[in-house]
């Protein structure tokens, strides 16, 4: 007898739910709950909120809770080593910064990556001057936070181009004001990292503006970020752990495989935290590999970077001991 799919997979469920007992069969245990605090982007979703979004988390247990906002990714290292929540996110230097520094931090899936659909862009007003990585020089450029992946292309860049990395000054401004300190000449040049496309989509609404570089010029394809665990709530919570990246990977391929439902998802999240929807149609995608994978390249890339420049000794940190691996419920190297 033939049986769909679909009936398949409700008996293969019902029966994973039983355990044979000396005494006959008995129910399992319903999985423990626990909740994951956690620091949310303006403008943006997660992959783990859209995660939630999408229902993947129904029946692990886990239940996300969104205490606030993070102005940028150091912000979110630091609220988790402090303990006031259970993930953090940014960028891949800077986590490895935060690592070097003490915090026993796991690399737990890639927040965002960079490829030529989706990477971070560097502008100046239309008509300027400033046309090239080299004109950077003496220039003033506003980034979202100090310390994080936009701080480091820009050292990257002005390093490949021959120039000092410091050769230009990077000034913190938020997101939603991105836009308007360019237009009114209070920066010479605006970034907008990868995870603000929505934020650019709306800017370039408003008229033209002149893309200088991008950081795929500098990085190629790579992961831009990272959601970080502390190793010792992964050691304490194994299969919650396990559950929540990999679904928060499916979100990621999700994502890849069906923007314009994202978009809307986006947009519904945003308009419940008060935010403008509307900007949900500029998203481009999260810019991750195919299943929201990592690779060691993703780390070991910007470990020989730091290593370079000194910030971090060479052969401190390796890719392959940071990186989780939820096939084997434990951190690689460990």
């Amino acid at each position: 007898m033939l049986i769909s799919r679909r009936a398949f997979g409700r008996a293969a469920f019902a029966a994973g739910l039983l355990l044979s007992t000396s005494s006959g069969v008995a129910f399992a245990a319903e999985p423990e709950s626990v909740e994951i605090r956690f620091l949310a982007s303006q403008g943006g979703l997660a992959a783990h909120e859209l995660a939630d979004a999408l229902g993947y988390f129904k029946g692990t247990g886990i239940t996300l809770k969104n205490v606030g906002y993070a102005q940028g990714g150091p912000a979110s290292l630091f609220a988790l080593a402090s303990g006031d929540v259970e993930l953090g996110s940014a960028a891949t230097a800077a986590v490895l910064n935060s690592i070097a520094g003490g915090n026993d931090f796991v690399a737990a899936y890639p927040s965002n990556g960079i490829n030529k659909g989706t990477e971070s862009i560097f502008y100046s007003l239309e008509g300027s001057p400033i046309k090239s990585i080299k004109d950077l020089a003496g220039k003033t450029i506003a980034v979202n936070t100090l310390g994080a992946h936009l701080d480091y292309t820009v050292r990257e860049a002005l390093y490949a181009n021959g120039l000092p990395e410091n050769a230009a000054k990077l000034v913190v401004v938020p997101g939603p004001q991105l836009e308007q300190v360019l237009r009114s000449k209070q920066v010479d040049v605006t970034a907008f990292g990868y995870w603000q496309k929505t934020f650019e989509g709306a800017a370039l609404k408003n008229g033209p503006l002149q893309k200088i570089f991008g950081d795929t010029d500098v990085l190629g394809e790579i992961a831009g970020g990272f959601v970080v665990l502390r190793r010792d709530w992964i050691k304490a919570n194994p299969q919650a752990a396990k559950d929540f990246v990999e679904k928060s990977q499916a979100a990621l391929e999700y994502a890849r495989l069906n923007p314009e439902e994202t978009k809307k998802l986006i947009a519904e999240k945003l308009a419940a935290r008060n935010e403008n929807p509307d900007i949900a149609q500029y998203f481009t995608g999260y810019g991750v590999r195919e299943g929201g994978k990592a690779v060691p390249r993703d780390l070991q890339f910007w470990i020989d970077i730091l290593a370079r420049g000194g910030t971090i000794p060479a052969g401190k940190l390796k890719a392959e001991d940071i990186l989780y691996d939820p096939a084997n419920f434990t951190v690689a190297g460990n």
